[in-house]
């Protein structure tokens, strides 16, 4: 059967209900059938591991310049860095490509087949990382960290849009959590890696040896991805003609889903003009720097309680382990509560008050310790519960496709401001870049708590003005996105 006649052949069936709508038995969505749950387990075991060892090495590849800073790249490929403003900009410069080529990277991936587009991103991130351990200056380490950006920009908002064809948005959040999380258990691998290196005794330099350790794994995963992952659900061939039918009709619960490879220029243009957009970039934008400073500065800081570069190295293992456990915890009651705003504000909370605890304890090891755990669980669990809101709340495919990695590009302007607020001569207080990043967290949450009560009204005046819509009933997004009268946003 074609991608039309499985369209097609939903489409009939959605249509014949919609003039019904008050007789769709509601118990279909609070009560999963075996078959749907069935489904869901073979989506998890076929989708989930590869998804979630990708972004585990996107993450490493993209973080580890923290480790390698104490592992001796400053001395041999920045001619010392005194000042720390070379490697600052290493660490930074990858942002650049990273936020210009996600918008495009994401509606172009539309396109493609999402197995090859998010394998060939993988291959490619993965090249540029094993590349960094071949920089022996300044120019060569930019060139890498620019390329590293590029292709990575074609996977991290992908995956978001990739999740949302094959899982509901009360399932959306545990899976963004596990996915997400990964970052987490990155920053306590990489510890792990960069630790077992650092007692390395090779002919290469440390530090080239983590890019390579690193590197060569993610190619690997690249081309297996292409191999394992699935193609969209009107045309994977991993489904029987039963599951492609419960597939198509989850993946029209509450929305109305593409057909085929398109693009909506309209919504396109309706993304760029959403103010919400704009204000989860604002959210995304204060998490972000936050998670630029922590991955890159964790090590650094932690050498500042006055321990030594491979027991600091060891010790930002803990506070990731605690943030992915944290943000597992949160995005599961979230999906149960389907509310996705005060989760997120409460999260940004915590972070700004680990900021607060090293502004205000200068001298007490034990609590600025403790603050790096509340600073890494609220910045982790903020980013991984917003994208799944936004997975969801934006109406359409093309739209997502535009404003999910518009927010995250607004937000990773973030990372480039976190990459910077920490020269090696303010150390070991940096005060600046704690003060600034520490603000930031509490209006992310002021952004989140605005968001939240938007929503809200917004479904209210709709509920008063069209009646309430059965739960999980497609409802036609083709034309006005989240507009939709009976379309209805996760708060």
């Amino acid at each position: 059967m074609s991608v039309e006649k499985h369209a097609s052949s939903f489409d009939e069936k959605a249509a014949g209900s919609s003039g019904s709508r008050d007789n769709v038995v509601q118990a279909e969505s609070t009560s999963p059938s075996v078959e749907e749950r069935r489904l869901v387990r073979k989506l998890d075991l076929r989708i989930m591991p590869i998804a979630c060892i990708m972004y585990l090495f996107a993450y490493l590849d993209r973080s580890n310049l923290g480790n390698a800073r104490l592992q001796g790249l400053p001395r041999d490929a920045l001619h010392g860095d005194p000042t720390g403003k070379l490697f600052d900009w290493v660490n930074s410069v990858f942002f650049f490509s990273y936020i210009i080529c996600q918008v495009p990277a994401t509606i172009l991936s539309k396109l493609c087949s999402p197995r090859i587009w998010l394998g060939c991103a993988t291959i490619g991130w993965g090249v540029c990382s094993v590349l960094m351990s071949t920089a022996f200056n300044f120019p060569g380490l930019i060139v890498a960290r620019i390329g590293l950006g590029v292709f990575e920009a074609g996977f991290g908002p992908g995956i978001p849009l990739y999740m949302s064809f094959f899982y509901a948005k009360e399932e959306l959040g545990m899976r963004m959590a596990y996915w997400f999380g990964f970052a987490a258990v990155a920053g306590a691998f990489g510890g792990l890696i960069a630790f077992g290196i650092q007692h390395v005794h090779a002919a290469v330099a440390n530090w080239k040896l983590l890019f390579i350790v690193e590197g060569i794994p993610t190619v690997l995963i690249g081309v297996l991805s292409m191999i394992v992952l699935p193609n969209r659900p009107e045309e994977t061939s991993m489904f029987n003609e039963r599951e492609r039918e419960i597939a198509l009709e989850r993946m029209n619960r509450g929305i109305k889903a593409d057909v085929g490879r398109v693009i909506n220029k309209a919504h396109i243009y309706a993304a760029f003009k959403d103010w919400r957009i704009y204000a989860a970039g604002v959210l995304y934008f204060g998490a972000n720097c936050a998670l630029a400073s922590i991955s890159a500065f964790l090590p650094t800081i932690i050498t500042t309680f006055g321990y030594t570069n491979a027991l600091a190295q060891l010790l930002t293992v803990p506070p990731y382990a605690v943030a992915a456990v944290y943000l597992c915890l949160n995005s599961y009651a979230s999906d149960r509560l389907q509310s996705r705003g005060l989760f997120t504000a409460a999260a940004s909370a915590l972070a700004g008050i680990g900021y607060v605890l090293l502004l205000s304890v200068p001298s007490n090891n034990h609590v600025r310790y403790f603050a790096t755990f509340c600073i890494t669980s609220g910045t982790y669990t903020t980013i991984g519960v917003i994208i799944a809101w936004f997975a969801h709340n934006l109406g359409s495919e093309t739209k997502k496709a535009t404003g999910i990695p518009m927010y995250m590009a607004i937000g990773q302007c973030g990372s480039v401001l976190g990459s910077h607020l920490y020269p090696s001569t303010e150390g070991p207080r940096y005060i600046k870049g704690f003060a600034v990043t520490c603000a930031l967290q509490f209006v992310a949450a002021l952004a989140a708590l605005i968001l939240t009560m938007s929503y809200r009204l917004d479904n209210k005046v709709r509920d008063s003005k069209y009646g309430k819509p059965v739960p999980d009933a497609p409802v036609d997004t083709s034309v006005l996105a989240d507009k939709a009268p009976y379309f209805r946003y996760t708060p």
